[in-house]
């Protein structure tokens, strides 16, 4: 990836809320859509700020100054995205059926979260982030968006969906970066922390790993049941992510913890005993954890760079919707 282009186009392409007129009016819907389309809103300002508080780990991290300002940008992409979720919720509550809040899954999962995004290791936090915007990105916000079905949120998502574009680009250049050798070489020239630093790591972790599961189900599965009923985005999402780990060097710890458990879980044995355990240790829903490729899926992938799979990824976003 050449980063400098990035940046220029993390620059150029800037945007503000005041860009987007609110003064229409939205289109008529029953109660039941109504008060859906405002908690789906909700949930997303949410969702914005915790990817904001991730990149703000990432561009804590980088050493290299283009990186840094890219993910500067990044925050303020998602600061700006949280901000126009909110108003498109307040837009679409016409009727004030009721108070809305933040799902308390996502209550209860942001203050660990926090916690322990400072623990994580460079690639897991990557692997939050990216996992979290491809499922953002390619199922839920093109899902929300068709199921609004009104200009308001179209013209806001289209602003939206073209950051993402971005942020999902350099995710996955950063997933080559974590696995490469020159990433171990500066890992292994890291002093080791002390034992009882990792044990508090572990614990933090352990904690967020049973707060990701509700969080998951409560704020991106069962929303995605309403808006995308066959589920087909979503498996897409998952797909896109497992492809990822198909690249060699993608094998750094967490990955191969990911891998171990999918291993399990579609095994006869450990997968009829210990399905359900495993998938809520994996944070997601059963069926995402059965394998969504192929031999061919496995063939392709091995002739391909990381670029070639994130501009896949991003084209898999623009097909027509079924």
């Amino acid at each position: 990836m050449d980063l400098e282009r990035m940046l220029t186009m993390c620059r150029r392409d800037q945007w503000q809320v005041a860009d987007l007129d609110f003064s229409g009016t939205p289109r008529p819907m029953s109660r039941d859509d109504e008060m859906a389309i405002v908690q789906l809103f909700t949930d997303m300002a949410g969702i914005e700020r915790i990817a904001a508080a991730l990149f703000v780990e990432q561009e804590r991290r980088v050493a290299d100054p283009t990186l840094k300002e890219i993910f500067h940008t990044f925050v303020g992409d998602e600061v700006r995205h949280s901000h126009v979720a909110q108003m498109l919720a307040d837009y679409y509550d016409v009727h004030r059926y009721r108070t809305y809040r933040t799902n308390t899954s996502l209550e209860k999962f942001v203050p660990p979260f926090l916690r322990a995004i400072a623990y994580l290791s460079d690639d897991v936090a990557n692997s939050y982030v990216t996992g979290g915007e491809l499922i953002l990105d390619i199922a839920l916000l093109r899902s929300i968006d068709d199921y609004v079905d009104d200009p308001m949120s179209a013209k806001a998502m289209r602003l939206i969906n073209r950051d993402e574009s971005r942020h999902i680009a350099v995710d996955y250049h950063m997933v080559e970066h974590y696995g490469s050798e020159a990433y171990s070489r500066e890992l292994a020239a890291r002093p080791s922390p002390p034992l009882a630093q990792r044990a508090e790591a572990a614990w933090i972790f352990a904690n967020l790993l049973f707060r990701a599961q509700p969080f998951f189900r409560d704020v991106f599965f069962t929303p995605m049941e309403r808006v995308d009923p066959s589920g087909e985005r979503l498996r897409e999402a998952f797909k896109r992510f497992q492809l990822l780990s198909l690249k060699p060097g993608v094998k750094r710890p967490f990955a191969k913890f990911m891998t171990v458990l999918q291993d399990m879980f579609n095994h006869p044995a450990t997968g009829a005993l210990f399905g359900s355990a495993i998938a809520r240790v994996g944070g997601v829903h059963p069926e995402l954890m059965t394998r969504l490729y192929d031999d061919a899926d496995v063939a392709r992938v091995e002739g391909m760079s990381f670029d070639d799979l994130a501009r896949e990824a991003l084209s898999g976003k623009r097909a027509p919707s079924a």
